[in-house]
């Protein structure tokens, strides 16, 4: 807040625990992307099953762009351009406890702050899933006669809101996850009890790094990563979210091994 009121320059503590971890050499555990197949499953599940239907829009949205919780669920139809293909990002909404009185009520209420850095501040190209999510959660609202009746410091009419017109909690996404997985998995096991693809433990920010890791796979450029998931430092985007799966890994060093074999004589 010093720094967005221009009483300091830049703020001394970032980095800071970044800092600490790598000098006293602290071990983080490697976040872990769902698989093609986990993923398929996933998305697949939730359009076909009726009773979690309604989830499907949020979390097709958080696979195809990356967005973190708190951007997905801040986002307002003026912020996506369904025309153009684009979503807006400018700001996040955040839960926190307000351990102080504000305004005659105490306990966890929503805020939107402004990203924390300037690339934060960015435009993510629409997917045409995407875009198909956005749609089909605009025909379940008016189905449901389902409308946003907040206002957030000053931002309003949030795409993602819950039956009540609320902004929806990243606590609730979560337990939604679990719900979800369990089903799916029960419902895959009856069918084959011998499947090989079930859904993993997951939360609601692996499907941000499935989504860089599907980038990756992709062979897109780094910086078109990182301008994508909105990272300053570029660094961020190679040592944190530049993590291959083996399959990847297996697949570039058989098409390395078949660039060396050339150079043997075809009659030996």
């Amino acid at each position: 807040m010093a720094v967005d009121d221009c009483y300091l320059r830049s703020n001394p503590s970032d980095n800071v625990l970044r800092e600490l971890k790598k000098a006293h050499q602290f071990e983080t555990n490697r976040r872990k992307a769902l698989t093609v197949a986990e993923q398929n499953l996933l998305l697949s599940y939730l359009s076909k099953t009726p009773k979690y239907q309604h989830w499907y829009p949020i979390f097709a949205v958080m696979l195809g762009t990356g967005l973190r919780v708190g951007e997905a669920t801040g986002l307002r139809w003026c912020d996506v351009d369904l025309e153009e293909g684009t979503i807006s990002v400018n700001h996040t909404l955040v839960n926190y406890d307000h351990r102080e009185n504000n305004g005659g009520r105490k306990g966890c209420y929503f805020n939107c702050h402004s990203p924390k850095t300037k690339a934060g501040v960015r435009t993510v190209p629409m997917m045409d899933f995407v875009k198909e999510a956005f749609e089909k959660e605009r025909a379940y609202q008016e189905e449901a006669e389902i409308r946003c009746t907040v206002t957030v410091d000053g931002y309003t009419d949030f795409i993602f809101v819950n039956r009540f017109g609320e902004c929806q909690h990243q606590g609730t996404l979560n337990k939604a996850i679990r719900r979800i997985i369990r089903d799916c998995n029960d419902e895959v096991l009856a069918k084959n009890p011998n499947s090989t693809v079930l859904l993993p433990r997951f939360s609601c920010h692996t499907l941000r790094h499935t989504f860089t890791t599907r980038m990756c796979e992709a062979g897109v450029n780094i910086k078109v990563i990182q301008d994508a998931l909105g990272h300053s430092d570029i660094s961020t985007t190679l040592n944190i979210y530049a993590d291959v799966t083996k399959e990847l890994r297996k697949s570039e060093f058989e098409n390395l091994d078949r660039q060396f074999a050339q150079w043997k004589d075809p009659e030996e």
